[in-house]
């Protein structure tokens, strides 16, 4: 069963910085990353920021100008930069991508388990 994997969480004080990373675990045969979504307890998943269209990137309003998603496509991971932390980013940060397990089979979508944000002093 693949999985995608999540790391790079952790406890940080405000203003500081976190850099998340999303990878496929088990044998692919192609990935292709959606983005990165965020649930805090007792609210709605949200997107964070995402790749559409044209290899843009979108992000939400409230992280516009501190986040940076990104990937690597050599390396099949997809991460994302985030600066200047404020406590209310703080939440379970989760991966999205379309998986191809075999060359002529179909696209399946995966969710990480997540990864532990907290922002806190």
């Amino acid at each position: 069963q693949v999985q995608l994997v999540e790391s790079g969480g952790g406890l940080v004080q405000p203003g500081g910085s976190l850099r998340l990373s999303c990878a496929a675990s088990g044998s692919i045969f192609n990935i292709n990353f959606m983005g990165w979504y965020r649930q805090a307890p007792g609210k709605e998943r949200e997107l964070v920021a995402n790749f559409i269209s044209g290899g843009d990137t979108n992000y939400a309003d409230s992280v516009k100008g501190r986040f940076t998603i990104s990937r690597d496509n050599a390396k099949d991971t997809m991460s994302l930069q985030m600066n200047s932390l404020k406590p209310e980013d703080t939440a379970v940060y989760l991966c999205n991508a379309d998986v191809k397990l075999l060359r002529f089979g179909g696209w399946v979508n995966r969710w990480g388990q997540g990864t532990q944000v907290t922002v806190s002093s």
